[in-house]
C-alpha cells in the first residue's frame, strides 16, 4: 500500500493548499475592494451632505463594523455582530427614508454583504492533502450507541459496504480494542471509527500502534476530533470516502499516565461532573451544581502544576490538556485547534476565584509543552476525551508526534475551522490581503515520526 510521502525519513510533504485556490483569492479580492468602496462610499456621502450626512457615516461605521464582527467570530458573536449591522442599516433607513438616503443606505448594505461573504469564503478551511492509496481490505468499526444512533438513521453499515468496507458493530461492554487488533491480525489495513470522540480516542491509539491510516466518521454527538481533522459533521457518509478519494496526513496523540487521548484531558470542575451518574442526560444542570462543590473541596487546591517559568503551584479551578493548542475566547474558530501537528500540548490552567494568595495571579494562563504533570495527594479525578476516569497520581502528560496516519475524504474541508482564521481584526486584514495577493494562508509545516515511548519530540 502506498504511503505519500518517506515517512519513514521523518517528514511529510506539507499541506498544499491548491483545491478551489483561484476562488479563494477572488473572494479575498472582492471582500477587500467591497471594504474600500463601502469606506470611501459613506465618507463622501457624509462630506457631499453635511451634517445629515454623519447619520450615514454613523450607519456605515456601525454596518461595516458589525459586518467585520461576523467574519472574526463564531456562535453568538458572529450572530451579535450580523444582528449590530443588520439593526443600524434598518434603524437608520427608516430614519432617513424622507431625507433620500435610502438608495444610499441600500448601497451601502450591498457593500457590507459583500466584505462578509467574500471575506468568510477567503478564510474557510479548505486543503488538498498529499494524494494516499486506498486501503485493500479496510474495517469500520461501529458504535451503535452514540449521537443516539446518527449511525443507523443514515445507515453507515450499508454505505460503507457500497464502498468495499467491512464493519464491527460493537455491543455493549465490548472491547473496541482488542476488536480492532483481531480485525487487524486477520488483514485488516485500514481502520475506520463511527463513534464519539472517546470511541475515536481507542481506535486511533491501535491504528498508530499498528502504523495503519485510520478515518474519523463523525457519527458521535460532539465530534470535536472530526472538526479539527477538516472533515465535515454533517456528512457523516462522506466520511466514508477517506478510503475510497482520501487524502492521508499525520497528526498527533497525546497521552496521560499512557492513556492516549485525541482531543483533551481536563482536571477540576468538569472532570468532577462526568464523574456523576447524571451527567450525559443533564449535562449543564449537573455542571452547574458541581461548581460550588468542586472549588471548595480540598482536592481541588490540592493539584499541583509547574508554570512554564518553573515555579511549582498548588490549586486550579480547572486544569485543560489538550492534544495541541485550543483557541480560546470569542474570536473566530473558539474551542477548536488551529492545528494538530505542532507535537505539543495546550495547557490552560483557571484559578478558583477563592484561592488564597493568588490576588498577583492571572485568573487563567495558557501555553504549550511536550509534557507537563499534575500531582495530587490522592487520586485525580479526569475527563478524557469526555469520559469519566480517575488517575493515579502524578498524572503524566506526553505528546506523541505524528502518531496517527489521518485519511480525509477529498471533499472535506481537510483543516480546521481555526487553521486559517487568524485572531485580531489587523491580523485578519493583513491574512485577508496576503490571500488576495496569492500567499498561501496555511505555514508550511512538517510532521516528524514519534519517538520510542516514553518520547517526546521537539517542536517541529
Amino acid at each position: 500500500m502506498g504511503v505519500p510521502g518517506n515517512r519513514r525519513s521523518g517528514a511529510m510533504p506539507r499541506r498544499r493548499l491548491v483545491r478551489h485556490a483561484t476562488g479563494r483569492r477572488t473572494a479575498a479580492v472582492l471582500a477587500l475592494v467591497a471594504a474600500c468602496w463601502t469606506v470611501i462610499f459613506t465618507v463622501v456621502v457624509a462630506v457631499d451632505d453635511f451634517p445629515r450626512g454623519i447619520l450615514v457615516l454613523c450607519s456605515g461605521t456601525l454596518v461595516v463594523a458589525g459586518a467585520w464582527e461576523g467574519v472574526l467570530r463564531r456562535g453568538w458573536g458572529r450572530v451579535a455582530g450580523l444582528a449590530v449591522a443588520a439593526a443600524a442599516l434598518v434603524g437608520f433607513g427608516v430614519l432617513l427614508v424622507d431625507d433620500g438616503f435610502l438608495r444610499s443606505l441600500l448601497k451601502l448594505g450591498l457593500g457590507a454583504l459583500i466584505l462578509y461573504t467574500g471575506a468568510r469564503l477567503a478564510f474557510r478551511p479548505e486543503v488538498e492533502l498529499p494524494a494516499a492509496d486506498p486501503p485493500r481490505r479496510p474495517v469500520l468499526f461501529i458504535n451503535p450507541r452514540s449521537g443516539d444512533g446518527k449511525a443507523a438513521r443514515v445507515h453507515l453499515s450499508e454505505e460503507a459496504s457500497d464502498r468495499g468496507i467491512d464493519t464491527v458493530e460493537l455491543e455493549p461492554g465490548g472491547d473496541l480494542a482488542a476488536l480492532v487488533r483481531t480485525a487487524i491480525d486477520e488483514g485488516a489495513d485500514g481502520i475506520a471509527m463511527a463513534g464519539g470522540d472517546g470511541s475515536q480516542a481507542v481506535a486511533a491509539a491501535v491504528a498508530a500502534e499498528r502504523d495503519l491510516p485510520f478515518a474519523c466518521i463523525p457519527s458521535g454527538t460532539r465530534n470535536h476530533f472530526a472538526l479539527d481533522l477538516g472533515v465535515d459533521r454533517n456528512d457523516v457518509v462522506g466520511a466514508l470516502d477517506a478510503f475510497v478519494d482520501g487524502g492521508e496526513r499525520l497528526v498527533d496523540l497525546a497521552e496521560v499516565n499512557g492513556q492516549v487521548f485525541v482531543n483533551n484531558v481536563s482536571l477540576g470542575v468538569y472532570a468532577e461532573a462526568v464523574q456523576h451518574s447524571g451527567y450525559r442526560q443533564a449535562k449543564i444542570r449537573t455542571l452547574l451544581d458541581t461548581v460550588p462543590a468542586t472549588l471548595g473541596s480540598p482536592g481541588t487546591h490540592d493539584l499541583a502544576w509547574t508554570t512554564p517559568g518553573g515555579r511549582r503551584l498548588t490549586g486550579a479551578g480547572v486544569i485543560l490538556v489538550g492534544n495541541n493548542q485550543y483557541r480560546l475566547g470569542g474570536a473566530a474558530g473558539a474551542g477548536t485547534r488551529p492545528a494538530l501537528d505542532q507535537a505539543l500540548l495546550g495547557i490552560t490552567v483557571v484559578d478558583p476565584p477563592t484561592s488564597r494568595g493568588n490576588r498577583r495571579r492571572r485568573p487563567w494562563r495558557q501555553w504549550s509543552a511536550p509534557g507537563f504533570d499534575v500531582a495530587a495527594s490522592q487520586p485525580i479525578p479526569a475527563g478524557i476525551d469526555g469520559e469519566a476516569v480517575v488517575l493515579s497520581s502524578p498524572a503524566l502528560f506526553r505528546t506523541r508526534p505524528g502518531a496517527l496516519r489521518v485519511r480525509v475524504a477529498a471533499a472535506h474541508p481537510g483543516a480546521s475551522p481555526s487553521a486559517i482564521e487568524p485572531v485580531g481584526a489587523l491580523a485578519a486584514l493583513r491574512a485577508l490581503a496576503g490571500i488576495a495577493a496569492g500567499r498561501d494562508p496555511l505555514p508550511p509545516r512538517a510532521t516528524r515520526r514519534p519517538e520510542p515511548a516514553g518520547g517526546a519530540a521537539p517542536r517541529p
